[in-house]
């Protein structure tokens, strides 16, 4: 016991001594109103989430990630909006990556792996191809989208 006693004091000890805040310093600071608004906040964070994802899914092209699906954006416009387009879809491309990498996270709602897909498949960079195949050609990663696609009558993806 004497071992028990002097660790419950150390610990204790660097506790209250402002490295680690006390349980009871911040817990005053929840209400249920903040808990229920939190609650709130995740269940519509999910729901958004997941139909952004499911509506990118099935308005997807079945050929997107077969080698043969031309991908040059805008190729047809004047070189500043081109320019402008491919600046903007990088933007988004590194939010959705940002965003996938948070909702990976235990404890935050929404379908992180196919956030982080999405926000790949907007960025431009050297081998992005092959990385696209390889996360969608991952059994369970196409599997779930197929599911999705077949669920609202879209065709499944062909690699």
């Amino acid at each position: 016991m004497p071992v028990l006693d002097k660790t419950l004091s150390i610990l204790g000890n660097f506790c209250t001594s402002g490295f680690l805040f006390r349980f009871s310093d911040w817990l005053p600071n929840f209400t249920w109103k903040k808990v229920i608004i939190g609650a709130v906040l995740m269940v519509v964070t999910f729901v958004v989430a997941t139909s952004i994802v499911t509506l990118v899914v099935v308005k997807l092209p079945a050929t997107y990630f077969h080698p043969s699906h031309d991908r040059d954006l805008w190729s047809d416009r004047h070189r500043a909006i081109r320019w402008t387009g491919l600046v903007i879809k990088n933007l988004g491309g590194l939010i959705l990556v940002l965003l996938g990498i948070a909702m990976s996270l235990p404890g935050v709602p929404g379908p992180g792996v196919l956030t982080i897909l999405f926000g790949i498949m907007l960025l431009d960079f050297p081998g992005k191809r092959r990385l696209e195949y390889k996360l969608v050609s991952h059994p369970r990663v196409l599997k779930a989208i197929n599911q999705v696609r077949q669920k609202y009558d879209s065709p499944p993806l062909e690699l």
